[in-house]
Parts: C-alpha cells; structure tokens; sequence
C-alpha cells in the first residue's frame, strides 16, 4: 500500500515537472527555449511523454531558423532515456489505459509484457466506464429515446406493449 501511494507521489511530480517544463515541447520550441538550450531538460520531458527518438527532427526544424542555436542531440537523448524511465512503469501505462490514451512503444523490451498487461487492464477500465455512461445516459441514441414516438432506440411501440427489436 505504501509502495503504491510513493509510486503515485512520483507520477504526480513527474506530470507537474512535464506541466512547468515540457509543455513546449508539445509543439514547435520556442526561440528562448532554442537559445536556451536546455536539451537535455527538454529529452527529459519529451521521454515523459513517451516520445521516440524520431522527435528530434521536430526540434531540428523548430531551431533551424534561429542563429546560434544548435540542438545537441546527445543531451538530448541523455534526457529522454531518463524521462523513459518515468514513463515506463506500470503504474504509467495503467493511467494511460484508463485515461484513454495510446501506449507509445518506446520501452525497452525487458517488461514489456508486464507494461503491455498493466496498459491493457486500464484500457478495459476505460471502456467499460465510457460504455456504462454511454448505457446510463438518458437518451443516448437521440431524440425520441425508449419511450418516443418514432421507434427510435432499443424499444418500438407496437400495440399496447413495448416489444424489444
């Protein structure tokens, strides 16, 4: 019990930290950030997120225009295998199942049947909470609903019962 709440602890700093620190990198950086060049800061929050390595290019071009900055993919890289290590947990991929979100391949091969479970258990979560809203949801097929009119949903009116389809 101790163990899960530490490890939910660290899952909440770690999105603060990708919050106050690696919201730019969602999209192209910044100039300040290109001259900054806090590359290494930068990998560690694009491995938070679960970016590949690819992603570099993105912040090749972003940078490109701008004189005197010069990415450094090594700092980089340096980064994001230690923001991978944050984003490779289980206790990760179960959020990101349950939240909704896809599972980016980028962990290493050692656990990942355990991450993949992990990942799947909170994706059935996800979608038995959105079917059960979907179910519990007034009218969820339009207007009309079991007891319109015009036949619409599961119900039809057919003489004095209410005969399924």
């Amino acid at each position: 019990m101790t163990d899960l709440r530490i490890a939910f602890a660290n899952s909440a700093l770690v999105g603060a930290i990708i919050l106050l620190s690696g919201c730019a990198t969602t999209q192209a950086l910044s100039p300040e950030q290109c001259q900054a060049g806090n590359w290494k800061e930068i990998g560690y929050a694009d491995g938070t997120v679960g970016r590949s390595g690819d992603f570099f290019g993105k912040h090749l071009q972003s940078c490109s225009q701008i004189s005197g900055s010069t990415p450094n993919r090594m700092l980089w890289e340096e980064g994001r295998q230690e923001g991978l290590k944050e984003y490779c947990t289980e206790l990760n991929a179960y959020k990101l199942g349950r939240e909704g979100y896809a599972w980016q391949p980028v962990c290493p091969m050692e656990n990942i049947e355990k991450l993949e479970e992990a990942y799947d258990q909170g994706r059935y979560y996800y979608l038995r909470q959105r079917d059960l809203e979907y179910l519990t949801t007034p009218y969820p097929w339009g207007y009309g609903g079991r007891f319109g009119r015009h036949g619409y949903g599961p119900y039809r009116y057919y003489s004095p019962f209410w005969y399924p389809y």
